[in-house]
């Protein structure tokens, strides 16, 4: 029935604003039509979000002059150009799925209770060890005070002992936690760990939570197994907690598939595009008081075959308007300040985001307080991405056979996943990226955040729908897939970014273009970026030599040739070196970044 579809409704319910946009198949080939917008309703004096839903998509209809909205709900049922095929949505309103999650050791368990409840869209508010140093009493008061919507209880292998999971379970049991929404109702916990310690895991919690038991996602040391626990999480956040918040069971009604979390349907359409591209991705939604970062990386670099894994992270005390002096406090002020190509008073700079924090709705008026802003960004990404790789790793506690070379490693299992040199491509949403004055400074805010290194290409997604994407993936994987390719992603451009260091000035890389009518050799120094106008429907073969001090993939001084496409911007050649350090003097520093924002065009005069 998927294939016969002709016109989709999508919405996603975020905090503040509802989006809702129509899709349409044009011409063979599944297009974005039209996109609305309205403000979310789930708080008074509505109470009741199918007010933002129809709102929303009242616009689409003002706009288009058909009619989607029948009987005071969303038309699923096609009678010529009005009405749809299907409705699917996608909802972070109420604060989204907010999430505890408890395990039997901090660096295995637990983490990979962690990384299960941030793949499925949930915010983790704690995570809970045997090892964590708390006593029992505190982490009682911890799971009282934070008032979860659901918990994610696992711990030990499959056969093994069952005292730490059942240790867990007591502690659970002895705070008797409430949920957010919903009274009288239990709270839902789901224990995902030693099969073993089921039987008793019900004795204890089965009168006191909703308990739901699911597979072990940590069935052996060396296997990770989060599939079973990331549905069942999704599951339950339909059952008990969008329930709950006024209007969503009304809403649920409407919806041809279940609605979904918005940054869990964000990782499916990040899952598809690496899955169906054969790529490496990194991806960002920046808000005004959250920063997600996703990736899909291979398990095993060596072998283009291996599995890929799917990683997930929140920082939740990282954002652009209600956040931002949390970034400012997190890294420091001169961290903020040394992006800034201005030499202006400090004190200045300081009220310029205090006014921002107070006024999170503000959008900058001059270049001066756009560049504070994209500072901020800067910053932002950049702590973000750091938590990210601290979270992405490999399995801890795995043996491994090691070698004399090995000895002085600390630490060889847990490394990260991340891996620069092999990421294809940087997905950049969120207002401050998608909606920037200029596509360069996109690019060069995600330059600045990322540090990618060897060939990257750099994307932004055009109006923030990879949520209502993700969700039709589910349903229709061909229309998620041509809206996404030629609607939603806007190609900015590749960024060739050589790792290793030099001295300012010497030669860094010799880059060869060859593309219809356009032949042309760059030279690039250390400490200089330039960039080659490329077009978006372009195509070229590049070949890049670094000098023996670099390395762009193949080792150092070894040259790499490269098909690539080009981009709004074009082809960004970063020769600024990677690890990526400023000048500490001021003068020099505003120097450089005037040379940088020059070559990009970054604040036109």
């Amino acid at each position: 029935m998927a294939q016969d579809f002709k016109t989709i409704i999508a919405t996603d319910c975020g905090s503040t604003t509802t989006k809702a946009i129509l899709i349409d198949k044009v011409d063979g080939e599944y297009r974005l039509v039209s996109r609305g917008e309205a403000p979310t309703t789930v708080e008074a004096p509505a109470e009741d979000v199918t007010r933002g839903v129809i709102n929303a998509v009242g616009e689409i209809e003002e706009l288009t002059g058909r009619t989607f909205l029948k009987d005071d709900k969303v038309w699923v049922g096609r009678d010529g150009a009005n009405g749809c095929d299907a409705y699917v949505g996608t909802s972070s309103a109420g604060g989204g799925l907010q999430m505890m999650v408890a395990g039997a050791v901090k660096k295995m368990t637990a983490e990979s209770a962690e990384r299960a409840a941030l793949g499925a869209g949930a915010i983790v508010m704690d995570a809970l060890s045997i090892d964590d140093g708390r006593l029992p009493h505190q982490r009682i008061e911890r799971i009282r005070s934070k008032r979860p919507d659901m918990i994610l209880l696992s711990g030990g292998t499959d056969g093994g002992t069952t005292k730490h999971p059942v240790e867990m379970a007591q502690i659970v049991s002895a705070a008797d936690p409430k949920p957010r929404f919903g009274v009288g109702f239990k709270l839902p916990v789901i224990f995902a760990g030693n099969n073993k310690a089921q039987d008793e895991i019900e004795r204890i919690l089965g009168d006191r939570a909703a308990l739901y038991i699911t597979e072990n996602i940590r069935p052996q040391l060396e296997r990770e197994n989060l599939g079973p626990a990331r549905d069942k999480i999704h599951d339950l956040f339909l059952e008990h907690v969008m329930a709950q918040a006024p209007g969503y069971s009304k809403l649920m009604t409407w919806t041809s598939v279940p609605l979904m979390p918005t940054p869990g349907a964000v990782g499916l359409i990040m899952q598809l595009i690496a899955e169906r591209e054969k790529i490496q991705i990194a991806g960002v939604d920046i808000g005004g008081a959250t920063t997600d970062v996703f990736s899909v990386f291979r398990s095993d670099q060596e072998d283009p075959d291996s599995q890929t894994v799917f990683n997930r992270t929140v920082s939740a005390n990282l954002g652009m308007s209600y956040s931002c002096f949390n970034v400012v406090a997190e890294t420091g002020f001169e961290n903020v300040v040394r992006w800034v190509p201005l030499d202006v008073d400090e004190r200045d700079i300081r009220n310029r985001i205090r006014n921002k924090m107070i006024r999170p709705t503000t959008i900058p008026q001059t270049v001066e307080e756009l560049m504070v802003e994209q500072a901020i960004c800067r910053e932002a990404l950049r702590l973000a991405f750091v938590q990210h790789k601290m979270m992405a790793v490999g399995l801890k506690g795995v043996q491994q056979q090691r070698t004399i070379a090995d000895a002085f490693e600390q630490d060889a299992s847990g490394a990260t996943l991340v891996n620069m040199m092999a990421l294809n491509m940087i997905v950049g949403s969120g207002g401050v990226l998608s909606h920037a004055p200029r596509r360069c400074q996109s690019a060069l805010m995600m330059m600045d955040g990322f540090y990618p290194e060897g060939f990257t290409e750099l994307t932004v997604d055009s109006i923030f729908m990879m949520p209502q994407l993700g969700v039709l993936s589910t349903v229709h994987e061909q229309a998620a897939l041509e809206v996404f390719n030629r609607d939603c992603l806007i190609r900015l451009g590749w960024c060739v970014a050589p790792r290793g260091v030099g001295k300012d000035g010497q030669p860094c890389m010799k880059v060869e273009l060859r593309a219809t009518g356009q032949n042309q050799t760059v030279d690039v120094a250390v400490g200089e970026i330039k960039l080659i106008p490329l077009g978006a429907d372009q195509k070229a073969e590049i070949t890049v030599t670094p000098t023996k001090a670099f390395d762009v993939g193949a080792g150092k001084g070894a040259h790499v040739t490269k098909q690539i496409g080009g981009g709004v911007v074009g082809l960004i050649l970063d020769g600024r070196g990677r690890p990526f350090s400023l000048p500490t003097d001021r003068a020099e520093r505003v120097k450089k970044l005037t040379a940088w924002n020059k070559a990009l065009d970054i604040y036109p005069q």
